[in-house]
């Protein structure tokens, strides 16, 4: 049986701002030490260890993602998001008083596994409050955070370091964790569940964590830590491979599995699901090494050079909120993840023309192109897999599109960077004197201050170096946005639901309904 429920108003906007509050503490926890880490790990002697402090955060937020959706489709998400914000804001104790890196990366582990749940949790929640059909705007509005963390946060935590100390990074999220706790508490408000005993899925959590924790592993290590074809990332990948076999041959038996094969069976679900893993190998391979270019080729500091991102934030913020006000009002949707794309393709393209001579504002008007496709894309890429499941699956489906996509922002990031990184290398070896034997400490000690004080007769070929390898890699990842947008324009257009469906018979099997999509999302 299926009930329909209508939106309630009161409360509506403080539990809005609750759910922005979990959201952004998640999302700044992602970038909010990058520019810190010199100093965290030089004050902690763990410089070795630098790479596992972003890592073991992404990790454990990747793993959990599909956890959390699946069981607040189970048991209900109010609880479950005071959870993960209870779970995050121990992290930040952890992280906050560590005296060594070993309780550093632990606390960042501890964060990832409350963090993983406030991205999930809050999607998913504004599926449970409000309908399909005006849903654009505040998901527009969720998007618009990511933007805004994607640069406060390294401004933040360059400031942190500079001021009161790095640890403040997390004791700054005792209070507005606390703040999200009292609102969700007495402003989020959903329907009553009938009490089952719901069949937890332990061997796909097991078997999904493994698979997860391998491809993650090849994606950072890789070209870095361990060449591409070494032991380590082939055994790796083949874990991978056959663990993720494995996990696929225990989801089709689970009773209620944890990402269920039966979402694959839905055109826009996988049609969704791959555009917005090619946007996010092509966002995070992009954006993640900007600023090293700006610095490195313009001079900008690097405070500077997280400023010069701002067009990029502000040109997501305006096209993630406008297309979801957008959304709101005509219902029509399926263009703008298509346009998005092309976008994202255009503004690499455009990238990929720069050199040490172009004007920074011409760079920021290329990086601004990107942001908006970016805002046109991502969260209507959610809006429409919540479109096409009932309640009852909606944060399972979130969950698993949103896994991965950050399946791909990782694997993005990783490759981006080992190519970007060895190509340097090798380019510095031919066109400095001696491979750069004459600088001091060598050609891996570069930084941009360094940069800036050589004779023009050494500067001018680490500039072009720097410019060359980077810029053909963003040529290479144009043609995803042009592939993403060919597959997003075989999207089924459904009309969004005006109200709130829900399945009142929690206890079948978390699939597909018996009967079509369609006739829930009218």
């Amino acid at each position: 049986m299926t009930t329909t429920v209508p939106r309630k108003e009161s409360g509506l906007l403080l539990l809005f701002v609750g759910l922005m509050l979990s959201m952004l503490l998640a999302a700044l926890n992602q970038m909010i030490l990058s520019t810190a880490l010199p100093t965290i790990v030089g004050e902690l002697n763990g410089v070795d260890q630098m790479l596992w402090v972003i890592t073991a955060y992404i990790l454990a937020a990747t793993i959990v993602m599909p956890i959390y959706g699946k069981l607040g489709d189970l048991i209900g998400r109010k609880s479950l998001l005071l959870f993960a914000i209870a779970i995050f804001m121990a992290g930040s104790i952890v992280g906050g008083l560590a005296p060594n890196m070993e309780w550093l990366i632990a606390g960042r582990a501890v964060q990832g596994l409350g963090g993983g749940g406030l991205m999930i949790l809050s999607q998913a929640i504004i599926a449970d409050v409000v309908p399909a059909r005006e849903r654009g705007k505040y998901m527009g509005a969720m998007g618009g955070v990511f933007a805004f963390a994607s640069v406060a946060g390294p401004l933040l935590g360059g400031w942190f370091t500079e001021g009161p100390g790095w640890r403040w990074m997390f004791w700054i999220n005792m209070p507005l964790g606390v703040l999200a706790i009292v609102v969700v508490l007495f402003f989020l408000h959903l329907p009553a569940r009938e009490r089952v005993h719901p069949h937890v899925d332990i061997a796909g959590m097991v078997l999904l964590a493994i698979a997860t924790t391998s491809l993650v592993l090849v994606g950072t290590w890789g070209g870095t830590e361990y060449p591409w074809l070494s032991a380590p990332i082939l055994g790796l990948f083949a874990l991978a491979v056959v663990t993720g076999l494995m996990f696929v041959a225990v989801e089709r038996r689970a009773k209620e599995p944890i990402l269920p094969i039966s979402l694959f069976r839905e055109r826009n679900f996988v049609l969704t699901t791959s555009g917005g893993l090619l946007i996010g190998v092509t966002m995070f391979g992009a954006i993640g090494y900007l600023p090293t270019y700006l610095q490195m080729v313009t001079g900008a500091s690097a405070t500077n050079a997280g400023l010069l991102m701002i067009p990029m934030m502000g040109a997501l913020i305006l096209t993630s909120t406008g297309s979801g006000i957008l959304v709101s009002k005509t219902g029509r949707y399926k263009w703008m993840p298509i346009v998005g794309s092309l976008g994202v393709a255009v503004a690499l393209l455009l990238l990929s023309t720069i050199s040490p001579t172009t004007p920074v504002w011409m760079i920021c008007v290329y990086i601004a192109i990107m942001g908006a496709g970016l805002g046109l894309s991502m969260q209507i890429l959610v809006l429409i897999v919540q479109n096409t499941f009932p309640n009852r699956v909606v944060g399972t489906a979130t969950a698993s599109n949103n896994y991965f996509r950050q399946i791909g922002a990782t694997l993005g990031s990783a490759v981006v960077g080992s190519l970007f990184t060895a190509r340097v290398g090798e380019l510095l070896l031919e066109r400095l004197p001696a491979g750069g034997a004459a600088l001091e400490g060598g050609a891996n000690s570069l930084t941009p201050e360094l940069v800036s004080a050589l004779p023009a007769a050494l500067q001018s070929p680490i500039i072009q170096s720097y410019n060359d390898a980077l810029t053909p890699l963003f040529l290479y990842m144009a043609p995803l946005g042009v592939i993403a947008a060919v597959l997003l324009a075989f999207v089924h257009e459904k009309a969004l639901s005006t109200v709130i469906e829900r399945d009142t018979k929690v206890e079948r099997d978390a699939g597909l309904p018996p009967e079509p999509v369609e006739q829930l999302s009218r």
